[in-house]
């Protein structure tokens, strides 16, 4: 996981996927933070804290996470409001928070902290509250960065349904992402399941930003899905992205 949190300090800020993800991820926060002037919004497993500046846009934003490294990271580019606990076992009241999120940090948790992580998620809501989920998905498109972000599972949409149900939650939006670039995705990793996968030393490649037209390119392409998903869902994709809410 270290190698992971230090490969992507260096590759949030440019990278397309992240680009990619932030358009995919604004209008669910939109519609969570609608009519909540001050909204307190908490990012379960905030890693390196990048995406606190996303949040604060919608409310005040605090995060947490486990590894001392990625806190540290955080507080170096000046997100202070973090703290270091388990998803688990999150150090908050019942009930203090309008919108949590959990982005691409489920899919590296064994079963019991994974159950353990969304109960926590629906305990720290208020009463109609949103939480916001982004997760790995289709197990054939496991590769080279699986590795580096340690992944022990990719779900289907009905897994992850089935999860936040369970937790109590109402599902309002669950939709794949990254569509758009399903094709070569699929073709690359299938490549790299025969090769072998790379070790976690060598993975963080996985994350290198790529040439600025490229880069450019694929940013341009993941902006139009964006667009395209404001009213559709995706039948495939490399994440799954829902909104879910916690009942009145």
């Amino acid at each position: 996981m270290e190698h992971l949190l230090r490969a992507t300090a260096r590759a949030e800020a440019r990278h397309f996927w992240f680009r990619g993800f932030r358009a995919f991820v604004t209008p669910l926060l939109k519609r969570a933070t609608a009519n909540r002037p001050g909204a307190r919004l908490l990012d379960c497993g905030c890693g390196t804290g990048a995406n606190l500046a996303l949040l604060d846009g919608f409310g005040r934003a605090y995060g947490f996470d486990l590894s001392a490294t990625g806190l540290r990271l955080a507080r170096e580019a000046g997100r202070t409001r973090v703290a270091r606990a388990s998803v688990a076992a999150a150090p908050f009241s019942n009930g203090s928070f309008d919108v949590v999120t959990s982005f691409d940090v489920l899919y590296s948790l064994e079963h019991r902290d994974e159950r353990a992580a969304i109960d926590e998620m629906f305990r720290l809501l208020r009463p109609g509250g949103f939480a916001v989920v982004n997760v790995a998905a289709m197990e054939t498109l496991r590769g080279d960065h699986s590795v580096l972000s340690q992944e022990i599972r990719r779900y289907r949409r009905a897994d992850l349904r089935a999860l936040l149900s369970r937790a109590g939650f109402t599902i309002i939006r669950l939709t794949y992402t990254n569509a758009t670039l399903f094709p070569p995705l699929l073709c690359a990793r299938t490549l790299q399941r025969v090769r072998g996968l790379r070790r976690e030393s060598d993975a963080p490649q996985e994350l290198t930003v790529p040439p600025a037209p490229v880069n450019a390119l694929l940013t341009g392409v993941l902006w139009l899905e964006s667009l395209w998903l404001r009213a559709f869902d995706a039948p495939f994709g490399s994440s799954l992205l829902c909104l879910a809410r916690k009942p009145e």
